[in-house]
């Protein structure tokens, strides 16, 4: 099979789908791999890096496109490339289709098979391709809400650590999985009075055994989120709900009870954002105000490490793409159910229920599509 790995083109994306050694490991397994020419310079990896792999180098993104059996990518691919996919081709990367209609009628139009990171599974249940990426926007959250915090980028002027004799920022986060843990460990880390709120009273036991009372626990109500808010300087939504669209946490109506400067880090926006006046930004323009409250959301905070994050997401990603140039998608999906879970779109049908009820498309399950 070829594989393809076009240069990301999306406004400060650093990262590249595929690192010189798996492409080392593809081309020893006896396919081959197209990489467009400087792919990898954002994450440190030169032409020659892949060249030595065994790869061939592209001189454009419509030759990766024009001749790869499977396209393998970082962030979901954007209107011209899309424009660029066909039936029979397999894309391989983040889609985040509940809230982008657009690219989701797109994918289905060019009867593209579709394989999304974010909800392939696995044995325990959890979302192997989208956890080091959460880990890392979890690490970052915290950073990039002290930096907002300053004054001069309109925050409130709080150190997250305090200082003696003056009080630490109060951190609230929303949503203890990945992000949240990873969030907490930073933001604790920083000295900064941490709140973490959930759902799942077995998943605060947890965190509350893990930072050995070192933060707040908190039942994530409605009531709860309200009252906690009013005091937060630093607030990051941390929910997610595997495929479908962010639930709406924090209102317009409810910034007015927030300390003027206080900041929110939306790390949920990949899915529509989890406040109400989220929207998405980018690493060049990241921050806006909202009666008084400075956003951060940007869409794609790991490129902002975009080394880090390159090596940890394929480490992860490697095996699954091995597996669908090895057998190809049918099979791949067929045997691996986890892998299966990821199956987005074939052929002009949507095979993401969750997908489909937030966009009101009819859709099939993928055991329905492959007839198990």
């Amino acid at each position: 099979m070829k594989i393809g790995c076009p240069k990301e083109i999306k406004p400060q994306e650093f990262r590249v789908g595929l690192t010189p050694a798996a492409a080392a490991e593809a081309v020893a397994r006896g396919h081959q791999v197209l990489v467009e020419t400087g792919a990898g310079l954002g994450a440190g990896f030169e032409d020659e890096d892949y060249t030595r792999a065994g790869a061939q180098i592209a001189p454009d993104a419509a030759t990766v496109f024009a001749e790869a059996d499977l396209v393998i990518k970082v962030k979901e691919p954007q209107a011209v490339e899309r424009a660029m996919l066909r039936k029979g081709q397999i894309l391989f990367t983040y889609l985040h289709l509940a809230p982008d209609e657009p690219q989701t009628r797109d994918l289905l139009k060019s009867g593209v098979t579709a394989i999304a990171y974010e909800t392939v599974t696995d044995a325990r249940g959890g979302l192997p391709l989208l956890a080091p990426m959460s880990e890392v926007a979890g690490r970052l959250a915290p950073q990039v809400g002290s930096w907002a915090l300053q004054k001069a980028n309109g925050g409130r002027g709080f150190l997250l650590g305090g200082v003696p004799g003056v009080r630490p920022a109060n951190v609230v986060i929303i949503g203890g999985g990945v992000v949240g843990a990873a969030a907490a460990r930073v933001a604790v880390g920083m000295g900064a009075n941490v709140t973490v709120m959930d759902r799942s009273v077995p998943r605060l036991s947890y965190l509350d055994d893990v930072f050995m009372g070192r933060l707040t626990t908190q039942f994530a109500s409605a009531a709860a989120t309200a009252e906690a808010i009013r005091t937060a300087d630093l607030v990051i939504g941390a929910v997610l709900i595997p495929g479908a669209a962010a639930p709406k946490l924090i209102s317009r109506e409810q910034l007015s009870t927030m300390p003027q400067g206080a900041v929110l880090v939306d790390v949920a926006i990949d899915q529509g954002g989890c406040f109400e006046t989220s929207r998405a930004t980018t690493h060049q323009d990241p921050i806006y105000d909202v009666d008084g409250i400075i956003h951060y959301c940007v869409a794609n905070m790991p490129g902002a490490v975009a080394r880090t994050s390159t090596q940890a997401l394929g480490n992860v990603t490697m095996p699954h793409l091995l597996a669908l140039a090895d057998k190809g998608w049918r099979q791949a999906v067929t045997d691996d159910p986890y892998l299966r879970a990821g199956l987005s779109t074939h052929e002009g049908q949507l095979t993401s229920i969750p997908v489909g009820e937030a966009l009101g498309i009819e859709a099939v399950t993928p055991e329905a599509l492959l007839g198990l």
